[in-house]
């Protein structure tokens, strides 16, 4: 009796929701056809009555739609027009529809870090060796696999890509390249990276990677990735595998082909300055997305993700940790996750504190390095008075100096430190010696000067800037540096040449200088020409650091009939153009040498060791 209840009862609930859905149906206003509907209907209703021997609906259907393609616009006009009536007094009649949520905004992106870290997991020893020789070790403790995109999204929200900065819980936080150093690991220091030139220049590495407009296949970089060999062709496919997956994604699927013209020499990728170019192609790739010239976002949106995890902590998290360098071997997949579901718990993104605001020359000296052991913790003596990053606020204001010792209030102090505990609340340093990198740094130089000992370093640096020699250029870096970059930007405004090989040049009446550029090392000189009462003043110099050590030596010889005018010297450094009167030895060519154009015809050789003649 009870099943069959329940069976009753379970049928009659059936029945009354079947009614309903009845009752649903017959109160929904049908949406009006359209005019083939109008169309069919009528003649369906024609061919069956002329047809009593057809199939049945099927064949009248084929035989309307037949009907219905070969007839005319003003034929159909009778039915799109009753169509179009019906419509009208539908919307008219028809109640407002409630508008549905609009859904967020996905975020489209070509860096995957996982990709990456699939294709460490296979490297081999000596593979992981050739990836730590060119300075991008740093890789091989990727421990991410994914991007928090809900997070890169509010991170995006928030780029202010004219500052180069974020805009989080009330602050305006700077993106150097110092930060994708601390982050990802890779120097923030070195030669600019120049992805431009001559196509000629690479014309056999886009044939050997199959480069196409669309760029080079990711596909066929993983493939040569996992041949377990080691050489040059390893090094420059993981570079480009690296960039065009994690580093510098575009908004392709493909890798950009413009990063081999930086690719040719794979001796002095270690040398490169990835940080700043890291972040200047993040800065460009937003800023593209944002004009609407994309849909996809390119750039590294990982280093963004780690910064915000990093530099902003929230309850729970403790935000004087040990500094590590880099972070990028901290957060794994367990670690992100962590941090997300606490984010959630105290209400999303950016409820918790900037920390980390300033990071003085200490970390820049300290950060990246192991300490001794014997480093005193507490105390560090100092006799240094005007630093500003050790200064505290009080001593500031009353100029006093307490005796010989320096307080600095936490949170103004660097922190630095990797296997001390730090001190909360005020702490006392008394500093020894306190030093900081080299001014010129971003040029190259990793020497780090101690301000007490008033070093002269800085005075006879090899990695002191000089200046590009175009007038319309204002570019700046070592001589290293302006090679690259002269080749690169203005390889058709000088000439090419090799060391003891005579060359012929020529110089204009208003021409002051001649850029020079050796095949071999891409070394640069500037052939200067200088106008005096009785002639031409003809001088050869290196556009380098004053303090090098290297000496080139050089040949000038201008013939005039049976008459030749000859000067062997040495090559001057100097870091850029020399202007009026040259201070070093020079030829002076008398008026008569010159044609009568005003031009002046001579041959150079330069020499990259004393004594050779031609």
């Amino acid at each position: 009796m009870v099943k069959g209840n329940g069976e009753e009862h379970t049928l009659s609930v059936s029945s009354e929701g079947n009614s309903r859905k009845k009752k649903k149906k017959q109160l929904t206003t049908p949406r009006p056809a359209c005019s083939w509907v109008y169309f069919s209907r009528e003649f369906i209703k024609d061919y069956s009555a002329s047809h009593p021997e057809s199939s049945g609906l099927k064949a009248a259907t084929k035989a309307a739609s037949e009907v219905w393609k070969s007839m005319s616009l003003e034929d159909k006009a009778k039915y799109t027009t009753r169509a179009r009536q019906v419509w009208d007094n539908y919307l008219s009649a028809a109640p407002a529809r409630a508008s549905k949520p609009r859904k967020q905004t996905k975020l489209v992106t070509r860096c995957s870090p996982g990709r990456l870290f699939n294709v460490l997991q296979r490297l081999t020893d000596e593979q992981k060796d050739a990836v730590k020789s060119m300075g991008f070790g740093s890789l091989l403790g990727l421990r991410c696999r994914t991007l928090r995109r809900s997070l890169c999204l509010w991170l995006l929200e928030r780029f202010n890509t004219t500052q180069c900065s974020l805009e989080i819980c009330g602050n305006y936080i700077p993106l150097t390249p110092k930060d994708v150093e601390f982050v990802m690991g890779l120097a923030a220091s070195g030669k600019d990276v120049v992805n431009s030139g001559p196509d000629d220049s690479i014309a056999e590495l886009r044939h050997s990677y199959n480069a196409s407009n669309r760029g080079i296949s990711v596909r066929l970089l993983e493939e040569r990735l996992a041949v377990p060999e080691a050489g040059e062709d390893f090094k420059r496919a993981f570079v480009l595998y690296s960039l065009g997956i994690l580093l510098c994604p575009t908004a392709r699927l493909d890798v950009s082909p413009s990063f081999l013209h930086f690719l040719k020499n794979m001796s002095v990728i270690h040398q490169y300055n990835w940080g700043k170019f890291l972040l200047d192609r993040l800065v460009r790739e937003v800023s593209r997305f944002r004009q609407g010239k994309q849909r996809a976002v390119g750039g590294c949106l990982l280093f963004l993700q780690l910064f915000y995890y990093e530099r902003i902590s929230i309850e729970g998290t403790a935000p004087l940790a040990p500094a590590v360098c880099p972070c990028l071997s901290l957060w794994g997949e367990d670690e992100i996750t962590e941090r997300e579901k606490r984010e959630r718990e105290l209400g999303g993104y950016g409820c918790g504190q900037v920390i980390f605001k300033e990071r003085g020359p200490l970390v820049e000296s300290f950060e990246c390095r192991d300490q001794p052991d014997n480093l005193p913790a507490g105390n560090i003596s100092n006799r240094i008075e005007h630093d500003p990053v050790l200064l505290h606020k009080g001593n500031q204001a009353d100029g006093e100096q307490m005796n010989g010792q320096i307080t600095i209030q936490e949170d103004n102090m660097p922190i630095f430190l990797k296997r001390k505990n730090v001190v909360c609340g005020d702490i006392e340093l008394i500093v020894e010696s306190v030093t900081k990198p080299c001014r010129n740094k971003e040029y190259g130089c990793n020497e780090i000067v101690d301000y007490l000992k008033n070093s002269v370093h800085e005075e006879t640096c090899l990695f002191a800037p000089c200046a590009c020699p175009l007038p319309n250029c204002n570019v700046v870096g070592s001589s290293e540096q302006l090679s690259l970059h002269f080749s690169s930007k203005h390889w058709d405004s000088g000439r090419r040449f090799r060391y003891n090989s005579p060359l012929a040049v020529s110089l204009n009446m208003n021409e002051q200088f001649l850029v020079l550029q050796a095949e071999d090392d891409g070394a640069l000189f500037l052939l200067n020409k200088g106008i005096e009462s009785i002639g031409s003043t003809v001088v050869i110099t290196c556009i380098a650091s004053s303090s090098s050590k290297r000496r080139f030596v050089y040949d000038l010889v201008l013939k005039r009939g049976s008459s030749t005018l000859r000067l062997n010297s040495l090559a001057e450094c100097f870091p850029g153009s020399v202007e009026g009167f040259p201070p070093v030895d020079f030829l002076l060519v008398p008026f008569s040498f010159v044609n009568p154009s005003g031009q002046l015809n001579l041959d150079v050789c330069i020499s990259n060791s004393r004594g050779t003649e031609w």
